[in-house]
């Protein structure tokens, strides 16, 4: 009966432990290299316009005012690979909603991209789990990324370098004011704002702002909105 057990691939463990069966799922997982990477299939005719090459620049989507509904199509002209397009995760904070069972946990996450290069874009998603919640604001900072204008203060030489002019925007009870500066000023404006500036290429303008600031959610979404 010994001379007759089976030795199989879990070398004479009849099976169990780290055999055959653990080995393969270890490389079947790590076949996989293709995971992940499947190719776009566009569902907008936005999207179909893109992938054809018949819309060869941001600037064509933003001329018409046509609504970005798939977040592929700002990785088609910033491949992540190339790392053009930066993201930043601004915040993270949990959220808790009454229910009948407790109280339910849930995150917020709001990160920002940018190519600090006259483009900025916000994204906030509310999800159970944290990487679901920063997956999500990412995708939705993407399909709002939008061009900012930028401009002088004084004489009109060299890149533009400042805002065109005087820009507020308001959330909640935050008010933000963006003002031109003479170029050399720097970005005189708090951490969260700078980051901002800096990701939509400023490199040179003044802020105020009022209101309940230490609010970061609605802080950020009041300097995006300066831009709108």
């Amino acid at each position: 009966m010994a001379d007759s057990a089976p030795t199989g691939d879990g070398g004479g463990r009849g099976g169990f432990g780290r055999g055959g069966r653990g080995r393969g799922r270890g490389r079947g997982r790590g076949r996989r290299d293709g995971e992940g990477k499947e190719e776009w299939v566009p569902v907008t005719k936005l999207g179909r316009l893109v992938k054809e090459g018949k819309i060869t620049s941001l600037e064509e989507i933003y001329l018409y005012s046509l609504p970005i509904k798939e977040y592929q199509i700002i990785d088609y002209f910033y491949p992540p690979t190339a790392g053009k397009l930066k993201d930043e995760i601004m915040k993270i904070m949990p959220v808790q909603k009454q229910s009948s069972a407790g109280q339910r946990t849930r995150f917020k996450a709001f990160v920002v991209v940018g190519d600090h290069d006259g483009h900025l874009g916000l994204g906030v998603k509310c999800a159970k789990e944290v990487a679901t919640a920063i997956r999500g604001a990412l995708i939705l900072a993407k399909m709002s990324l939008i061009p900012v204008r930028r401009g002088y203060w004084g004489k009109m030489s060299g890149p533009a370098h400042t805002v065109p002019n005087k820009l507020s925007g308001k959330c909640g009870s935050v008010s933000v004011r963006l003002i031109p500066a003479p170029r050399g000023t720097g970005l005189v404006a708090a951490p969260a704002s700078k980051k901002l500036l800096a990701m939509a290429g400023f490199e040179d303008c003044y802020s105020t702002t009022r209101g309940h600031s230490r609010t970061m959610g609605n802080f950020i979404k009041a300097v995006f909105f300066c831009y709108l």
